[in-house]
């Protein structure tokens, strides 16, 4: 059981792991021992998410959701399997966090009557600074 909030909870069944040897350096260790985690939740199944929260994963989600409604985090930081499988789990619950916090409304407002005139102020000016760049002509 893995605990978002007080009031979710994420269920055994909805996550699976596994091992795959890491990428990138590390001599005999990372040829044999298999530390990678590949973490799967099962978002599109979970009974726990609301619908709302389950849209806004699947977009903060991006590449690591599946076509079957599946979030793919994988960590290979560290050199110890228990390590990466704890920051897999952290990443997910940190990830599952940010979908809950529903975004403010934005309230459409009007632009002052002092910023409308400092607007056309400085196209005015910037105006008048393009128009001085023509060629010079023979005025003398």
């Amino acid at each position: 059981m893995l605990h978002i909030t007080d009031s979710i909870q994420i269920a055994d069944w909805e996550l699976s792991e596994s091992f795959t040897r890491s990428q990138g350096p590390g001599g005999q260790n990372v040829n044999k021992v298999e530390t990678a985690v590949e973490l799967r939740f099962e978002a599109e199944r979970s009974p726990n998410l609301p619908s709302p929260v389950k849209l806004r994963l699947k977009r903060l989600a991006g590449r690591r959701w599946t076509s079957d409604g599946a979030i793919l985090i994988r960590a290979e930081e560290t050199r110890s399997q228990a390590r990466n499988r704890e920051m897999a789990k952290e990443r997910l619950v940190e990830l599952i966090r940010q979908a809950l916090v529903a975004p403010k409304r934005r309230v459409a407002t009007k632009p002052t009557f002092g910023s409308q005139l400092r607007r056309l102020k400085a196209k005015s000016v910037r105006g008048t600074v393009k128009s001085m760049r023509g060629k010079v002509g023979d005025d003398e």
